[in-house]
């Protein structure tokens, strides 16, 4: 039994060569580097880059439908964009998954009173027969309702959820919508439904505009089973209800021309400003490059890789470059599933301890409003310091909560990197979110900007920290990482 007289002997070395175990020293930002960081603050509250970026993007791109028309162009565009904006290294890595194509989509309702409805078939969606379908309709008060339902009231019907999103500054209605549109096709399909249909999720409720989505269909060994879904605009739900409301059998025609044409090959693009002390550890931010189809993934997510490109380039200008690495990821479809989020984690994932801190912006343009951290007790004092940089800005510090990492970069947190989210006003995301209004006017570049000046402050402070945040394999698996 000698190993604990080794472990003894080695920990004796240790401190007689000043070695003291890192666990337990505060991880702390050193003066200057808070001076600095206030700097960067006001540079980029003036800083107009990120919006000359997503001006760019969806001006000579447009829309980035993941394995679509548009995906190698934004690829090339983002290549370009890093090295125009001078970062040291600029590289790519694949990202594999099933291609989904739309192609069109049409609604009517038959009877009793004909007319026709504006809607849009949902990612993953299954395709309706040539000619389309035409089968009564079932309506469920909630995704709970329609778990309890006899399958015998579904088998050949088409299923419809009316649930409606209200604007809340956090977006939290949107968790029940998305859940809705997520889960519902799949319990509907697994009762012999004909098709489903929801209320959209979102939270424009006189625009006639609706919002697609995927749906949580996953078995793409089976294409054939995936169920014909399709979103309702909030005033054509209204419509469908205000029939369903005579209490006469309704009779919906859905004719959707969509489905899957095999695997795609995607890339996520990524660019580094190397570290002048320790170039391996790296601090991550960034956003995803895909958008859906009917607009031009201005908000969702052209805002978020402009956010993460500006607040690089400003540490990439200042005279001395940072401690660690800077590292922007666009990610490659996080629309259908975050697969660009997933095919990094798992390359990256025995890396997880260099990752210093991370975050992606994914929720739109305006302000951030909250700030929360996943982080090692002994770095709170760190995240503490740059909260008082963030304040004067309008963001709070939450420290009883913790951060995610945001929508790709939550899966290098589920391997244990440290992460803050970064929450931005939700309260009118969800109007355009999905929608074919999701376009550049929807940004304020004021706005803009104060997200730049959140992700300099924090980025460049991580990157000069004496000290880590905690990132080890699975150190975060006790705080919902990833949630």
């Amino acid at each position: 039994m000698q190993r604990p007289a080794l472990s003894l002997l080695a920990a004796g070395l240790m401190l007689a060569n000043g070695l003291v175990c890192a666990a337990d020293t505060p991880t702390t930002i050193p003066a200057a580097a808070v001076q600095t960081a206030v700097q960067l603050r006001d540079s980029a509250m003036h800083d107009d880059t990120a919006y000359k970026v997503v001006e760019s993007l969806t001006t000579e791109v447009g829309a980035r439908m993941a394995g679509g028309v548009n995906d190698a162009r934004a690829r090339e565009w983002a290549i370009a964009k890093f090295k125009a904006l001078g970062f040291d290294k600029v590289y790519t890595e694949p990202a594999t998954y099933p291609l989904w194509v739309r192609r069109s989509e049409h609604g009517a309702i038959v009877a009793p009173f004909p007319q026709p409805l504006t809607l849009i078939a949902l990612g993953y969606s299954g395709g309706t027969p040539k000619g389309g379908l035409t089968a009564q309709v079932v309506q469920f008060a909630s995704l709970d309702a329609l778990k309890a339902a006899d399958p015998a009231s579904i088998k050949g019907k088409i299923v419809y959820i009316g649930f409606r999103m209200h604007r809340y500054k956090d977006g939290h209605d949107y968790g029940i919508g998305a859940g809705i549109r997520e889960a519902g096709p799949l319990i509907a399909a697994a009762k012999g439904a004909a098709a489903f249909l929801l209320r959209s999720a979102g939270t424009d409720a006189n625009s006639r505009t609706p919002h697609t989505g995927v749906t949580g269909f996953t078995d793409f060994a089976h294409p054939e089973k995936a169920l014909p879904a399709a979103a309702l605009s909030n005033p054509d739900a209204d419509q469908l209800e205000r029939v369903l409301a005579y209490n006469k059998p309704v009779t919906l025609k859905l004719d959707l021309d969509c489905g899957f044409e095999g695997q795609y090959t995607g890339y996520n693009v990524i660019g580094e400003i190397t570290g002048r002390k320790y170039p391996d550890q790296v601090v991550a931010i960034g956003g995803h490059l895909d958008s859906w189809d009917p607009g031009t993934g201005a908000i969702d997510d052209g805002a978020g890789v402009a956010i993460a490109l500006g607040a690089a380039k400003l540490i990439h200008d200042l005279p001395q470059r940072p401690d660690r690495t800077v590292r922007v990821i666009a990610f490659a479809n996080e629309e259908m599933g975050l697969w660009g989020g997933r095919a990094y984690a798992e390359k990256h994932a025995a890396e997880v301890a260099k990752f210093q801190l991370g975050s992606e912006s994914d929720l739109g343009a305006a302000p951030v409003w909250k700030m929360t951290a996943s982080v090692k007790p002994q770095a709170r004092g760190a995240i503490e310091q740059i909260a008082k940089v963030l304040a004067p800005i309008g963001v709070a510090y939450d420290p009883k909560l913790p951060g995610g990492g945001g929508s790709d970069l939550s899966q290098m947190h589920l391997k244990g990197m440290a992460a803050l989210s970064l929450d931005q006003d939700a309260t009118y995301y969800f109007d355009w979110h999905h929608t074919a209004n999701d376009t550049l006017d929807k940004i304020d570049p004021q706005q803009l900007s104060q997200n730049v000046a959140v992700y300099a402050v924090f980025t460049y402070m991580a990157a000069q920290a004496d000290g880590d945040f905690g990132s080890a394999p699975g150190a975060f698996a006790g705080d919902g990482a990833g949630d």
